[in-house]
C-alpha cells in the first residue's frame, strides 16, 4: 500500500501538493477555531494573546510542512536548476517563518507579563520599571531574529553569497560604509540594553528634555518618544539620555518639589501670598504649579492692584 501511494505521489506531485495545501488550511482553520473557543470561556491572558499573534503566522506552517514533504517527488519532473532554486525558495520560507513566529512569541510573553502589572495605578514605579524591561529586549529579541534570518535566508542561495562577497571583496569603500553603519546599530542596541538595564527612564517616566516637560510615551532602539505637556511628540536619539544630562521627576518617586514664578512688585505683602502644597506625582504637580500661579495672580490683582509689576523712571531736569 505505501509503494502504492508513493507511486501515485511521484506520478501526481501537484495534485498531492494542491490537496496538502488545502487540507493544511483545513486544519488551521479547525485547530485554531477550537482554540478560540476556549479562550473566550477562560480568564487567562496567555491563551487570548496565542490567539492574537500567532493565529496568522502559523496558518502557513502545515502548508510549509506539506511542502517538504512532497518536494522530493518533483525533482524527476524539474531539471537541477529549477529543483535547486525549488528547494532554496522553501528554506527561506521556513526560515522566514521561524522567524515571525519566535517574533510573535515575544509579544505573546510581554502581554502575559504586562498583563500582572498594574500600569494605571497611582503608585505604578515597579510596573514601569519591568515594562521598560521588557519592551526594550522584545525589541532587541526581535531585531536579533530579524538579522539572523536574513542572515540565513540569504546563505540559502549561493549565487547571493558570491554576489555579495565579490561586491565587499571589489569595492573597500562599502565595506568601510556597512562597517561605519553597523557600528552606529550597534552602538544603539548596546544604548538600548543599557537603559533595560540601568534604566535612567522608564515608560510614562516624567521628564525634562531640551527644556520640554513630557512624559515618556516610547522607547525604542534607535529614539525615544517624549509626549510634551501640549500634545506635541518629541523625537530624542536613546543615546541621549547616555550622553546628555536631562531631568526624571519619577526615578525613585513620584514627590517632587514645586516652584511658583511669577512678577509682582517689591510692595506686594509676602506674608499674604505664601502656600505650601503637595501632589502625589509629577504630572499633577505640573497642573497643580499652574492652577496655584492663576490663583495667586488673581488674588493680587484683586487685593493688591498697586502691586502689579510696574516700570518706574527717574526723570532728572537738565
Amino acid at each position: 500500500m505505501w509503494n502504492e501511494l508513493t507511486q501515485w505521489i511521484s506520478a501526481s506531485p501537484y495534485k498531492v501538493l494542491s490537496l496538502a495545501l488545502v487540507a493544511g488550511l483545513l486544519v488551521h482553520v479547525l485547530v485554531w477555531f477550537a482554540i478560540s473557543l476556549i479562550a473566550r470561556r477562560t480568564q487567562s491572558i496567555f491563551d487570548d494573546a496565542l490567539v492574537a499573534y500567532l493565529k496568522a503566522p502559523t496558518r502557513w506552517f502545515l502548508p510549509l510542512v506539506a511542502l517538504h514533504f512532497t518536494l522530493p517527488y518533483f525533482k524527476v519532473q524539474l531539471n537541477d536548476a529549477s529543483y535547486i532554486l525549488m528547494a532554496n525558495l522553501l528554506s527561506a520560507l521556513t526560515i522566514a517563518l521561524v522567524a515571525w513566529v519566535l517574533i510573535r512569541l515575544g509579544a505573546v510573553l510581554q502581554k502575559v507579563v504586562m498583563s500582572q502589572q498594574a500600569l494605571d495605578s497611582s503608585d505604578n514605579q515597579g510596573a514601569r520599571r519591568i515594562f521598560t524591561q521588557v519592551q526594550i529586549l522584545r525589541k532587541v529579541f526581535s531585531f536579533v531574529v530579524v538579522v539572523v534570518s536574513a542572515g540565513f535566508i540569504f546563505m540559502s542561495f549561493d549565487e547571493f553569497r558570491r554576489i555579495g562577497a565579490g561586491i565587499l571583496a571589489s569595492a573597500g569603500i562599502v565595506g568601510v560604509i556597512l562597517g561605519l553603519a553597523a557600528q552606529r546599530t550597534l552602538g544603539n542596541l548596546l544604548a538600548g540594553i543599557q537603559i533595560a538595564i540601568t534604566q535612567p527612564i522608564r515608560h510614562d517616566d516624567v521628564v525634562v528634555v531640551e527644556n520640554e516637560w513630557g512624559v515618556i510615551e516610547e522607547i525604542t532602539l534607535t529614539f525615544v518618544v517624549v509626549r510634551i505637556w501640549d500634545l506635541r511628540r518629541l523625537i530624542v536619539p536613546i543615546s541621549h539620555f547616555l550622553e546628555k544630562p536631562f531631568q526624571n521627576w519619577t526615578h525613585r518617586s513620584a514627590k517632587v518639589l514645586g516652584t511658583v514664578f511669577f512678577w509682582v512688585d517689591y510692595s506686594v505683602p509676602i506674608d499674604k501670598l505664601r502656600a505650601l502644597v503637595s501632589a502625589a506625582s509629577g504630572a499633577i504637580c505640573w497642573d497643580l504649579r499652574a492652577e496655584v500661579r492663576e490663583k495667586l495672580l488673581a488674588f493680587v490683582q484683586k487685593n493688591y492692584p498697586a502691586s502689579l509689576p510696574v516700570l518706574r523712571a527717574e526723570i532728572k531736569s537738565v
